[in-house]
């Protein structure tokens, strides 16, 4: 059963291969991404100041005073003792988004990864079994940009019609017009799963440029998406981890691809080991109140 350019699938044992290269050691970076990769990036997803405009972790820093480093946790970053909801008195705007890297930063990720891998069109993406709406009536795999005038995610749009004229987004141009296709009464339940420690995915197949695809209909002028929280090339090139418990995304790959992405603008990204703790109680430069 195909959805857009991604394809539900039961091939589970595609993943097998991330198990026995995942470290013991909870909190470590080989712990989420597998390890024996030549290099490692931490993403730290977007964050927004007080007018809603998307800012940097250093930008933040340069506000709250706090000390930008490739370990940084954001709540000692704004000086909050609180993981989880933080506030802080000293940075008004709004917190990243935990399990999901928003589709503009991740579209751009996308296309530095698919020119790091000679199987950009044979992609695995996992998304973790837990997420409420995966097992309702609304999960799409339609391209998030390939409506007419599409919404910006988590925001309102008009209804598109078929003589509205498709408009371009920062992330890419969009395709054509397509309808959205409910999965549920295709996925089952009790179905195959990627099993991996603490955490159970659905597997989808597809091109690396559909990372963005994936996310489902809150109404019918509102899409929200929702970035894939394992992915990989059939080659196993790179793998990326945007693990649901945290606001960073980490990548795994060849030396050339991370130096790549720590001098992509676009992205936050940051050097990390295999075996670098970043934990919520991580952060060793920041104290925590």
């Amino acid at each position: 059963m195909t959805f857009g350019e991604l394809e539900l699938s039961d091939d589970v044992e595609l993943a097998d291969w991330i198990l026995p290269r995942l470290g013991n050691h909870s909190g470590a970076v080989n712990r989420t991404v597998p390890a024996g990769y030549q290099a490692y990036a931490r993403i730290c997803h977007p964050a927004t100041d007080s007018d809603g405009e998307v800012v940097s972790w250093p930008e933040v820093a340069a506000v709250t005073g706090g000390h930008a480093h490739p370990l940084m946790q954001w709540h000692a970053l704004i000086g909050s003792r609180y993981p989880v909801n933080a506030t802080s008195a000293v940075w008004p705007g709004g917190n990243p988004e935990r399990g999901h890297l928003v589709p503009e930063v991740l579209a751009v990720l996308s296309g530095v990864l698919g020119q790091h891998t000679t199987t950009p069109s044979r992609c695995a993406f996992c998304l973790w079994d837990g997420w409420g709406w995966l097992h309702a009536n609304t999960l799409t795999m339609n391209p998030l940009w390939s409506a007419p005038a599409a919404p910006t995610p988590g925001t309102h749009a008009a209804p598109p019609t078929s003589a509205d004229p498709p408009e371009p987004s920062r992330a890419r141009q969009p395709g054509p017009v397509s309808t959205p296709h409910p999965v549920h009464p295709y996925l089952d339940r009790d179905g195959p799963r990627v099993r991996l420690p603490g955490r159970d995915y659905v597997l989808l197949t597809g091109p690396v440029q559909a990372a963005t695809n994936v996310g489902w209909w809150v109404d019918p002028t509102w899409f929200q998406a929702q970035s894939p929280n394992l992915f990989w090339p059939t080659d196993r090139a790179w793998c990326v981890a945007t693990e649901i418990d945290f606001d960073s995304t980490l990548v795994a790959g060849t030396r050339t691809l991370i130096d790549a992405l720590l001098n992509e603008p676009t992205l936050d990204a940051w050097p990390v080991h295999p075996d670098d703790y970043i934990a919520a109680d991580g952060d060793h430069v920041n104290p925590v109140p």
